[in-house]
């Protein structure tokens, strides 16, 4: 029955629950847990999971090797969660704001035998969730039962994990004349991702030629760069200076990509900005969070590019990652434009830290 939500659709709802706090279900084969996000997770609902059976807590390896907990299955760890650990206990795991003021959170004992795959699974989703990558759970016995009694969401893993790892197709809904600063002859147009994210934009300036390699930039969302006029970073210059030179050149297209933080969202960015002036630089600050050093997706860009009808461009960017994408997904990029703007003494160190540990080229 068309009524009937996809695996898609089932998988944007676990999002949507796993951020108001309501756990999740996930299963493979016979096996099943019962997943919540540490991030959000109440007291009373601890107590919960505790009456369903012994409690574990699931870190990425970033995080995991910042608590010198064991790493037994490659990119995660499973810890088992003490009898007597409260909520501030998982909070200080999963939240490294205090890692400095109290460093001793052990002893940690990991777990080496039984199913990884969901716990992985459950931080995949926490992740995709904008939450903070670490997600208290519990087996499960009669999973199907227990999601229709208690209205959970259940998810497959052999259905719903290769959609996770996908880039969800993007839809044209709306597109329209907009003259901006850098140029009177301008149009935005709105992607919408089929996961029910955050819709992604394309500001086409001029009418490029489809047969020949545009001026494009992808740019991801930074609320206080882009806002705000942050000297933290280096992004508002940038997207003024890229459509800047757009106007100039009489025609370029920039894509607006809702990937905040290096596509970790807004709230982490300031986690992590807190970190930062505790000392760490930006990509220990994100690896101390659980994440890698940039969690971006620019298979959208190229998703974007394609539904307009350009096959190759003028990249502008200093990040060869953006261009070994495009590449990969089949967008030719014939030149690399450099963008080397808005240095200035609060972000100095910031931007010599992407050019050392991220390969940018400034």
């Amino acid at each position: 029955m068309s009524l009937l939500p996809t695996m898609l659709e089932r998988i944007a709802r676990a999002r949507v629950d796993l951020r108001m706090g309501l756990p999740v279900i996930l299963t493979t084969g016979d096996t099943a847990i019962l997943a919540i996000a540490v991030e959000s997770l109440t007291p009373e609902r601890l107590a919960d999971l505790r009456g369903l059976g012994p409690v574990a807590l699931a870190l990425t390896a970033r995080r995991a090797t910042t608590l010198k907990a064991r790493v037994y299955d490659d990119d995660l760890a499973r810890v088992e969660v003490p009898i007597d650990a409260d909520l501030s206990w998982l909070q200080s795991l999963a939240d490294p704001a205090d890692d400095l003021a109290a460093p001793m959170k052990g002893p940690l004992t990991s777990l080496r035998s039984g199913e990884a795959s969901l716990p992985r699974l459950a931080l995949a989703l926490v992740k995709s969730a904008r939450l903070l990558p670490s997600a208290a759970y519990v087996d499960l016995q009669d999973a199907g039962s227990f999601a229709l009694k208690h209205d959970l969401t259940l998810l497959p893993r052999s259905t719903a994990e290769p959609l996770l790892n996908q880039s969800s197709p993007l839809h044209p809904v709306a597109a329209a004349r907009l003259p901006v600063e850098a140029a009177k002859a301008g149009r935005l147009h709105i992607f919408r991702p089929e996961d029910g994210g955050e819709e992604h934009y394309a500001i086409e300036i001029g009418r490029p030629d489809r047969d020949k390699p545009v001026l494009a930039r992808l740019h991801s969302a930074c609320f206080t760069g882009d806002v705000l006029g942050s000297l933290k970073c280096d992004c508002g210059p940038q997207l003024r200076g890229a459509l800047g030179q757009m106007g100039q050149d009489g025609a370029g297209v920039l894509l607006y990509l809702n990937q905040e933080g290096r596509g970790i969202g807004l709230a982490n960015k300031m986690r992590a900005y807190s970190l930062q002036d505790q000392g760490f630089d930006t990509v220990e600050a994100n690896h101390r969070l659980g994440f890698e050093d940039d969690e971006r997706d620019f298979r959208l860009g190229a998703s974007i590019l394609r539904e307009l009808g350009f096959s190759s461009v003028r990249l502008m960017t200093n990040n060869p990652g953006k261009i070994a994408m495009m590449e990969k997904t089949g967008i030719s990029v014939e030149e690399r434009v450099p963008l080397k703007v808005g240095e200035n003494e609060f972000n100095r160190h910031y931007l010599a830290t992407k050019a050392a540990k991220s390969g940018h080229m400034l």
